[in-house]
């Protein structure tokens, strides 16, 4: 355990060395002036002399590798800079707008389990039966759907013409129905079809025969044998499919006006805020590192195998 998460460390200190860098070149060379955008040169009478002398003051004039290394050396300091467009210090606009990402993201997932788990079991249980004709349906329907276009469909029915639901904002509990609604549909199709195919590979698998042989009930074959048997794969997959999570939690949120970091970033896009860009890019980059270890870590609970392969391999 102790020599995987040194492992890990070191992993994410060069990947985050790296994706700074390269977040922080491509941000530099995209098209677009911080400056003119902060003096609203097209509303306001501004001098070429007053642009100057700000793009002086905020950096902008030194080489891209002393840019750099003064944003590096920030960052040692754990001091990430200043939002153009807010004034805030980055970290405390971020974490102010994290609260709703999470809620966001934690009933999607939720209703992903609650599609995904009773649909692929039900599929793998009954396989070539109705409700595995419908449950791959779903899943072929719900992969082709885009989630922006979910998102509208939803809105105008739940939200226009039936008007049950708020479309927009965050104003309680009633508010994160739609969005998570939204999100968790678009995601749910992958992990049907997943798990599905894992849970026909468990069933088939010798120790599910020596347990009915056993004279075990298949409710608890199932549960404590099988599921536990397929969640590996469909666990593995989640880890690696996290940036698509991330980045369908942005247009959910630009979607439904939700106030959370995807929605903040976009915003920070359009005015050239270069520290807020900056700034969400290292903590997703950070996100995805904390997930993907544990998932590693209960990929070595969930399956035994690994367990054992490691004490031998350390003897």
């Amino acid at each position: 355990m102790f020599r995987l998460l040194l492992r890990k460390f070191s992993e994410v200190f060069l990947f985050l060395l790296f994706i700074m860098f390269i977040s922080f070149l491509f941000i530099r060379l995209a098209p677009g002036d911080p400056v003119l955008t902060l003096l609203n040169v097209e509303e306001l009478s501004v001098s070429q002399e007053q642009v100057e002398a700000m793009r002086e003051e905020m950096g902008f004039n030194d080489p891209l590798p002393v840019q750099f290394g003064k944003w590096l050396l920030d960052f040692v300091r754990l001091d990430f800079g200043v939002s153009y467009s807010t004034g805030q210090p980055v970290m405390t606009t971020l974490l102010a707008a994290l609260p709703a990402t999470i809620e966001l993201t934690t009933g999607a997932l939720l209703i992903m389990l609650l599609i995904s788990i009773p649909l692929g079991s039900l599929s793998a249980l009954y396989r070539g039966r109705f409700i595995d004709s419908l449950s791959r349906m779903l899943a072929i329907l719900g992969a082709a759907v885009p989630s922006f276009w979910l998102g509208l469909i939803l809105i105008d029915l739940l939200g226009v013409r039936w008007a049950h639901l708020p479309t927009m904002g965050r104003e309680g509990l009633r508010s994160l129905i739609l969005p998570s609604l939204t999100l968790g549909l678009a995601i749910s199709s992958v992990y049907v079809r997943l798990l599905r195919s894992s849970l026909l590979d468990s069933l088939s698998q010798e120790f599910v025969r020596s347990a009915r042989a056993r004279g075990l009930s298949e409710t608890r074959i199932f549960w404590l044998h099988a599921l536990r048997h397929s969640l590996p794969p469909v666990i593995t997959v989640f880890g690696v499919s996290l940036g698509s999570l991330i980045g369908g939690v942005v247009v959910i949120e630009v979607l439904f006006a939700y106030p959370g970091i995807g929605k903040l970033v976009v915003e920070a896009i359009r005015q050239r805020d270069y520290p807020l860009i900056q700034g969400y890019i290292l903590i997703m980059a950070i996100v995805v590192f904390v997930v993907n270890t544990l998932v590693d870590l209960s990929y070595r609970y969930l399956n035994p195998e690994m367990k054992l392969k490691e004490k031998e391999a350390d003897r």
